[in-house]
Parts: structure tokens; sequence; C-alpha cells
């Protein structure tokens, strides 16, 4: 016990030392949103491409009871009796998640990332523990929701919620039941009306969806996490909105769905993406094989690079050839002039702060204990989106498009960074002092100009009046590394391309996915 008080002491002291932004407010700002009301319905949502699944009808949803069978009937009174005396509380959460399915499970895993987002404190020894999936809950716990980490996790939830509620659209379209405040026009109506047939329960089939991933991806938040689905169930029955089969439908379709997802998940590699100590020294023997000098982590004790073969891991935007002939060219030689003058401009910058350039540096840290440069992304996405009034099924579609990305975005970008193994600017010029921590992995290319990029990508599709808004942000993203003395030009320049060019990927998707914008 009092080895184990020392180490969380020193994981503590070891955090605050590190300069982190401030852990963007996951909730806070959308707590006290209006009710989701959708601008259409989106009916023909179960025609739109779904992801993995092979047709909406992959997972047979059978016909719900009719509204005037006395078992239909019985859930009428359960509302009923439910409504008869609400508390306050029952009241906050029915609010609170008439917000959105998509939009709350989305910050409910910002909330999960940004609280794993540690990394593991040394073994007396010195070595650096690994996270173990299969005891999550032990020292280290698991998972260390890094940014390659946290983009597959958003990438992951946000597929499978999408091609659930693909299927969905399908069946509610088919079976065509109306909601229960139409069938029965005594009940209380705790949120919007609208003309989708409620069954089966999208609510439902969003949390199931989320629920299934988030067990496989955060193993030792499995309470937390089911107390939220049976939250978010409750609250669609209080509010009047569904039945209990409708409920009941919709979750089971968006397990069975998930389960696509988890068995995909289990086999794209990622969990060879530490990779091994022969592995490390050999990335450094390639690269000075090359000449070069090669990357090294100025942590003392040396921490093993952070998760080298993530560029090996499936990506869901196009094939491991494909991701290869993303790769950019080399980066400047190290003894080059080029390396040379861009180490002497970041000197320059961390050397003159302005105001404005700190502003810049911290607003986009995104470091240990936030959500990460993709849930950082995600935030922004589901800002803009809030005012878009979009069906749950288009939220999850424009979240799976950029997620998708951004995971991608970060395959190519771990790739690049471990086939050239490039120093960081500290490296190059032990003078140089950055503004916010030095991440453990080499600096070719700029893993936030590459999210950023990418994402910039598909939101500027997605939302067309505000591109230049979000051109813009990824400018300023993918420059905050160079004001914070992280990176150098090249590695932010060529990241934002290689990121804009990943995110073609999904945009060209988009075009074909039977949506429309």
């Amino acid at each position: 016990m009092k080895k184990l008080l020392i180490i969380s002491a020193v994981v503590v002291a070891a955090v605050i030392a590190l300069p982190i932004a401030c852990s963007k407010d996951v909730k806070g700002r959308t707590d006290d949103l209006a009710p989701l009301q959708p601008a259409k319905t989106d009916i023909d949502g179960g025609t739109w491409k779904p992801v993995l699944l092979t047709s909406p009808t992959e997972f047979a949803v059978p016909a719900p009871a009719a509204t005037n069978t006395p078992d239909y009937i019985a859930q009428i009174n359960e509302i009923k009796t439910w409504q008869a005396d609400l508390t306050a509380q029952e009241k906050a959460i029915v609010k609170y998640w008439s917000a959105g399915a998509i939009l709350r499970w989305n910050e409910i895993l910002r909330e999960l990332v940004a609280k794993h987002n540690l990394p593991p404190y040394q073994n007396p020894d010195n070595t650096y523990p690994i996270p173990n999936a299969n005891n999550p809950l032990a020292y280290p716990q698991f998972p260390f929701a890094n940014p390659p980490y946290a983009s597959r996790a958003y990438a992951y939830v946000s597929a499978a919620q999408y091609d659930a509620l693909v299927a969905a659209w399908h069946y509610k379209k088919l079976y065509n039941r109306a909601a229960p405040y139409k069938a029965d026009a005594t009940l209380q109506v705790l949120v919007p009306q609208t003309d989708l047939p409620s069954y089966p329960s999208e609510d439902a089939v969003v949390a199931g969806a989320a629920a299934e991933m988030m067990k496989l991806l955060f193993p030792g938040d499995q309470d937390f996490i089911q107390q939220k689905v049976e939250e978010h169930k409750r609250a669609r029955i209080i509010a009047g909105a569904n039945v209990r089969s409708d409920i009941e439908a919709g979750e089971a379709l968006g397990k069975a769905v998930a389960q696509k997802f988890v068995t995909r998940a289990r086999g794209d590699r990622a969990g060879a993406a530490v990779g091994t100590p022969a592995q490390w020294a050999q990335l450094e023997t390639d690269c000075k094989a090359r000449g070069e000098d090669p990357w090294s982590s100025l942590e003392s004790p040396k921490r093993p690079p952070m998760l080298p073969i993530f560029g090996k891991v499936r990506a869901f935007l196009f094939d491991s050839l494909t991701a290869i002939s993303l790769r950019p060219g080399p980066p400047p030689l190290t003894a080059s002039p080029k390396m040379k003058q861009e180490t002497n401009e970041i000197y320059e910058y961390v050397n003159n702060p302005t105001r404005e350039r700190l502003r810049i540096v911290h607003f986009w840290a995104d470091g240990v204990g936030t959500y990460t440069p993709p849930g950082h992304w995600d935030a922004i996405a589901a800002e803009d989106f809030i005012t878009k009034n979009y069906s749950e099924i288009r939220w999850a579609r424009n979240m799976a498009l950029l997620n998708m990305a951004l995971m991608d975005a970060a395959i190519v970008c771990w790739d690049t960074k471990y086939f050239y193994f490039n120093p960081r600017p500290t490296q190059m010029d032990p003078r140089i002092k950055t503004l916010t921590g030095i991440p453990n992995f080499p600096a070719y290319i700029s893993g936030h100009s590459t999210f950023s990029g990418a994402a910039a990508a598909v939101l500027s599709h997605i939302i067309p009046e505000k591109a230049t808004v979000y051109n813009a942000m990824a400018s300023e993203a993918s420059l905050s590394r160079m004001y914070g003395g992280i990176h150098f030009r090249a590695d932010c320049e060529i990241g934002l391309q290689v990121g804009k060019n990943v995110g073609n990927y999904a945009v060209e998707r988009a075009k074909t996915d039977g949506a429309g914008n």
C-alpha cells in the first residue's frame, strides 16, 4: 500500500510538472442546450452507405406490436406512471439527453479520453510499465489514451453509431410505428415532437452501439458507461418519446451492429502498436544507416517511443498500400543548411514570445489530461453541428466522416514519424526550451498539423460556408507547434498537406454515401 501511495504521489507530481493546456470543458457550455429539433427527419437515411454493414437488414429487427394492442397500451401506462411523479432530477436528465444522443455520447467519450490521457510513470528499475487491457484497473490503468489511441476510439464509436442508425432508419421507415405521443394524446411530452417513427428508438441504438465500443476501449469504466446507458434509456421513456419496446429493439440493434466493429477492432493491428525493444532499436539503426541523426527521447529516464507501430493499423478510408502512398517525402537533412535555418527560426520563436502566440500555444496544446487534438476537433465540430439542427443520423454520419479521417490521419502521420525518425528542435539545439512540454515521439510530420488538415478538409465539405474559418483554425493549430518550440516549419507545413490529403478521402466518401452535403 505504501508503495502504491508513493507511486500515485509521483505520478501526480509528474503530471503537474508537465506544461499542459487547460483541460477543455467537455460539458459546461452544453449543459443548458435546448432540445434537439431536427430540421428534417432524413427518413431515407436507411439507404445511406454504411461503413461496415453489408446491408441495413444484416441484423433483423422484429416487427413491433400495433399501437392498439394490450401490450403497447401497458407500455404507454408505464410512461404515465413515471410521469405522475417526476422529480427535478428526472426532469434534468430528460433535458440533458434531449440535446442529442450523438452529441452527449461524444462528450462522454471525450471525458473518458481526458481521464485516461496520462503517461505511465517509470518503474524503480527505470523501465516503463505498459497498460494491460486484460487488467485495466492495475497501474498503469488501461488505456493510455494518447492522440493515436484517442483518434481510433473516436472513429470506432462514431462509425458504429452511424452504421447502427442507418439500419435503424431502414426499420423505422419499414414499420412506421408512430411515437407514443401520437398514439395517446394524453401523454405529457417533454421533448419536441416529430414525424419520425419511434421504432426502433434512435437514442437506444446510439447508446447500445456506444456502450459496446466504449467497454472495449475503456474496459475499466464499464460501470460508468452502463450507468449512462440506463440514464439515457430512462430519459426517453419518462419524456414520452419512446415506449419500452422501442428502447429494447434499438439497444439490441445498436449492440449487434457494434459487434462488427468490435471484431474489426480486435484485428486491426492496434494491439501491436506499442512495438518491442528490438523494433525500437531498429528504427534508430535504420535512421543512422541513412546518415541522419535519429530522434531520441529527452525524458529521464528515456521513455520508449509512443506507439511506433501505429502506422500499421488498418485504416477506415483506404487500404494499407494507399496509406503508404500518402507518406510524404523526407524532411530536411539534419546536417543541411535548411535544417539549421528551421532550427534557428524555432529558437527565435521561443525566445521572443508574444501574448498572442502564447494564447495560440496554450489553446491548441491539448496535452496530458485533455481529450487530445482529435477530441478538440470533435468539440469544434459539435459546437457547429448544434446550430444546424441535424437529425441524429446526420449527426452520426458527419461525426463518422470526421473521426475516420482523424484516425486515418494518425495512421499516416505515425507511419511517417517512425519511417524518418527525425529529431525535434530541442534535440537539434538544446538552447530551445519548449513552451508546452516535449512529446515523446519523432518530429516529422506534426501530429497537430496532420489532424487539423484532415479535420478542416472534412468540416469544410460538411459546412462549406465556414471553410475559410476551418482552414484558418487548422493553420493556427499548426503554427502553435512552431510557436511552442515543438516542431520545425517543414513538420507543420507538410503535416497540414498530408492531413488534407487524408481528409479528402472522407470527402470523396461523403459525396457518394447518399446523404447529400
